[in-house]
């Protein structure tokens, strides 16, 4: 019976509960750990997207015959002035917007607000248990925006520590692209034979699908982005850079995503004119179906294969457990986890088979 599959896992799963258990009753101990290890998170997450994206540059160089200290001194030119061209170009833009934005946020506000009081006036006409919903809705409402001067000082303070954190991004990207070709052998230094050929096997896997979604992802939320301001920008409406560059930004986190970015859009398109917000639902409709159907199969093929309902139910958990973070990480997470499951399946099945060719 010790041999069967499913008392195996039966095994695994409990001895990994227990492990939990008895990590949950002495996670005193770690709280130093966790300190350290979110101070380096959002770093080393943006050194990782960046060495992912600057990689196959890497590669180019070096097969130009340039030296590695070269190669990489260039990719962080490249990126200085990638981004210093981006904030000439674009960021006097934003910054007009931002400001005009700040600037008639009073006026927004009250026009948000007529419009709510119109549609709470209406809500006479409704089922009674719709009512009760609505009002709850209501008063939860006024109790955030009642919170919001709280919001905004956790923004501030959030923005500065991100800017001083972002300081450590260049280390981290420098020293994975000095250092990234000497993990797998550390990794699989630790076994032998085949079980070494296997490690290594499931490590180039999991690079494989890491390097597919973060670089179809942001390409593919890029594109979005292209696509939103085109749209905006034919149909007039305000401040088009900067909701084009919120829905750019919001595209990282799978399905939820364009749904965030359309909010400010038809807030203020509704202000701007009623009948702005139907054409600003139409193009985030048309620039969802485009993405979905043909930009990101495309671009990242059946990398991840993970079906819709796997996503939303994937969402929803890891939102609960994790907030933002959770969301925009559920995905690679579950797929690196997918790829690792699948290659021990694999050499189960290759193990099993050789077994029965020798009986």
């Amino acid at each position: 019976m010790t041999n069967k599959l499913w008392f195996q896992a039966g095994v695994g799963i409990i001895l990994t509960l227990v492990i939990i258990r008895l990590f949950i009753e002495v996670q005193g101990i770690f709280d130093p750990l966790f300190i350290i290890a979110g101070t380096i998170f959002v770093p080393l997450l943006l050194g990782g997207v960046l060495f992912y994206l600057t990689r196959p540059l890497l590669y180019f160089l070096e097969n130009r015959k340039f030296p590695k200290w070269a190669a990489i001194l260039t990719i962080v030119f490249l990126i200085v002035l990638v981004f210093y061209l981006l904030f000439a170009m674009v960021g006097p833009k934003v910054t007009d917007q931002v400001n005009s934005l700040v600037d008639n946020a009073p006026e927004i506000i009250n026009d948000v607000e007529e419009y709510s009081q119109y549609l709470l006036a209406q809500r006479d006409r409704l089922p009674d248990s719709l009512e009760e919903q609505i009002n709850d809705m209501s008063g939860q409402i006024g109790d955030r925006i009642g919170d919001i001067g709280g919001w905004i000082v956790s923004f501030l303070t959030g923005f500065i520590s991100g800017v001083i954190t972002l300081v450590l991004v260049p280390f981290f990207l420098i020293y994975l692209l000095i250092d990234h070709r000497k993990f797998v052998p550390f990794i699989s230094g630790f076994f032998s034979g085949q079980r070494k050929l296997w490690v290594i096997k499931t490590l180039k896997d999991i690079d494989h699908t890491l390097r597919s979604y973060i670089q179809g992802q942001l390409f593919v939320s890029f594109l979005v982005g292209v696509m939103l301001l085109i749209g905006y920008l034919i149909i007039g409406l305000d401040y088009a850079l900067l909701l084009a560059l919120i829905g750019m930004a919001t595209n990282v986190i799978p399905f939820l995503g364009p749904y965030i970015a359309v909010i400010p859009a038809i807030l203020i398109a509704l202000v701007q004119d009623p009948i702005m917000a139907v054409y600003v639902a139409i193009i985030m409709l048309v620039a969802q179906q485009i993405e979905s159907n043909f930009i990101t199969p495309n671009v990242m093929g059946n990398a991840l294969d993970v079906h819709p309902l796997t996503v939303i139910t994937l969402i929803l958990a890891a939102g609960n457990i994790a907030g933002i973070w959770g969301i925009i990480l559920a995905i690679p997470f579950y797929a690196v986890v997918k790829t690792i499951i699948k290659n021990i399946y694999a050499r189960r099945q290759e193990i099993r088979s050789t077994a029965t060719r020798e009986v």
